[in-house]
């Protein structure tokens, strides 16, 4: 599939070339909505993972949860570098629909996961 703003290899798991084949269509469909929305750059800082990467996550204390929409290409981690580019990338997301949204210091996770609730909105501590 063909994506205006993205291409797959921006969400591959950073151990395995070629895994952002497996983000959903539907998920990445919506999100190329949302930075059309949105009108600014949204820079993939982490897509798909695999269980070895996520599990380092873990190891490492950076809030990767177990069950992570990442490990099933649901979700995505957007980059963000002050409070206006945050503040586009959510509305952004908002206006697409997006409803499981996770806001950091210096990222935002969007994720749409059908086995998880919704509507959700959660932040992160500082240092993430």
């Amino acid at each position: 599939m063909i994506y205006r703003y993205f291409e797959l290899s921006e969400f591959d798991s950073p151990d395995k070339p070629g895994s952002g084949e497996n983000m959903q269509s539907e998920f990445m469909r919506k999100l190329d909505f949302a930075r059309e929305l949105a009108q600014v750059p949204f820079v993939v800082s982490s897509g798909y993972r695999t269980l070895a990467h996520n599990k380092g996550l873990i190891e490492k204390s950076y809030n990767a949860s177990p069950n992570s929409s990442h490990l099933r290409g649901w979700a995505a981690d957007i980059r963000t570098r002050n409070g206006q580019e945050r503040y586009k990338v959510l509305d952004g997301l908002i206006r697409a629909g997006f409803e499981r949204i996770g806001i950091g210091s210096r990222f935002i996770h969007v994720d749409a996961d059908p086995k998880k609730p919704t509507p959700r909105i959660w932040t992160y501590p500082k240092a993430v």
